[in-house]
């Protein structure tokens, strides 16, 4: 097995932190929480499509999760095989960017267009997710792996940091729409090639020299095993289920507070810096904090940040409050990145962290549905703000449950039964 020296690791943090710049840059150009609801709002699209964005981004991921956690359990070069399988991320934004910067399509309908290559971008995202997961597990040692996380993610804002500039600035122009974003669309394309690229250039550890074949049998009986045994992990999902109503929150955040405030669509570039901003800064400090009191303790500080977020959203009386909401939204993000990574990390000990990183996100995308169309239904009958309180109610009730109910699981190791 190839160990990693101290200069083998500045040398791969060096260039994760590339590697996120570049993805947070780009990424800038596509937000969840503000670019993609207010790109759909201008184009037509329905309120229950608008809703749906950010939930159904999680859905779509989570789909071939499981199929890539299949096809990747005997991998032997990461490095090729988490390069090969960024490609498929590229194509879906590169004819989005194509289609809305010199096509121009018009009408009631064109909405669709754009969703067909978001629901295929997304589904390229989830085929990766499992692959980068056992990646980074080859490029930082475990002890320290919040910190080098913590530090990579914190690019991903700085990149970002200069991507919502660049947003407010193109959206400002004299660019038409939906040109404009469309021009945005191939932005983000050609940056996140550039950090695919870097992929290259990483010293990865060999952990799967002696590592013995595994077949379809054996990792269904693996999953299996997970599933009835480790009960920790169990408690894990159940309260991860109720944190799910930040995802109809989230699509809602702009377009609600437009509503009531009446800012330009160009504002989306300032509250993705401002979200950047407390991105990096909670994704350096969990990543810090998790590896000294725990990952559970991070994450769930992180999962404060969207209650957080929802209670500004609740009380916003000007844009002072809608400024913070994304930066409690960032943080949330933010401290969420390394922590969550990092939980896998320490179920899975030494066993496949892409059966785990799996199973988490699988589990949870039938619940996320449920959330996405629930909030879809209510929202005519209660009201848009009434949704919000409803979705803090769900998330306190996950934070508590994640806070006295799931142990530490560094310190609490589970001994899978054969």
């Amino acid at each position: 097995m190839v160990e990693l020296t101290k200069k083998n690791l500045s040398h791969n943090l060096y260039l994760n932190c590339f590697h996120e710049f570049s993805w947070g840059f780009g990424l800038a150009f596509h937000t969840t929480y503000a670019i993609i609801p207010l790109f759909l709002k201008k184009l037509g699209a329905p309120d229950s499509v608008i809703i749906s964005v950010a939930g159904l981004f999680s859905i779509l991921i989570a789909f071939p999760m499981f199929f890539s956690a299949i096809l990747s359990r005997n991998i032997r070069n990461i490095k090729k095989a988490v390069f090969i399988s960024h490609l498929f991320a590229l194509p879906p934004m590169f004819f989005a960017g194509f289609l809305f910067a010199f096509l121009t399509p018009t009408g009631p309908n064109a909405w669709m267009y754009y969703y067909a290559c978001f629901i295929l971008y997304c589904l390229s995202l989830g085929f990766i997710i499992p692959i980068w997961a056992d990646f980074l597990s080859h490029i930082f040692p475990r002890k320290s792996r919040g910190h080098y996380l913590g530090i990579s993610f914190a690019f991903n804002s700085v990149g970002g940091f200069f991507g919502g500039i660049i947003v407010k600035i193109l959206l400002n122009s004299s660019v038409p729409f939906p040109n404009n974003f469309g021009w945005g669309f191939i932005i983000m394309g050609v940056s996140m090639g550039l950090g695919v690229f870097i992929y290259l250039f990483y010293n990865v550890e060999n952990k799967l020299e002696n590592t013995p074949h595994k077949t379809i049998a054996d990792f269904w009986h693996d999953t299996k095993m997970i599933i009835k045994t480790h009960e920790n992990f169990k408690r894990y999902l159940l309260s991860r289920i109720f944190i799910t109503a930040h995802f109809p929150a989230m699509s809602l955040y702009a377009v609600y507070t437009q509503e009531l405030f009446g800012f330009k669509v160009s504002s989306a570039g300032i509250f993705i810096v401002l979200q950047v901003i407390a991105f990096g800064l909670g994704s350096i400090l969990s990543g810090k904090f998790g590896d000294r009191w725990g990952h559970k303790t991070a994450i769930t500080i992180s999962f404060s940040g969207y209650l957080l977020a929802i209670m500004f959203t609740i009380f916003a009386t000007s844009m002072t409050h809608v400024y913070a909401i994304f930066l409690a939204l960032g943080l949330g993000h933010g401290g969420f990145m390394p922590s969550a990574m990092n939980m896998v990390y320490e179920f899975a000990e030494s066993r496949d962290s892409k059966t785990y990183m799996a199973l988490i996100d699988t589990f949870l995308a039938p619940f996320v549905l449920l959330m996405i169309v629930s909030a879809s239904l209510l929202n005519p009958i209660i009201g848009t703000r009434n949704l919000f309180i409803l979705s803090g109610i769900l998330i306190a009730i996950g934070l508590l449950l994640l806070t006295f109910w799931v142990k530490e699981p560094r310190l609490h190791p589970h001994k899978m039964i054969s």
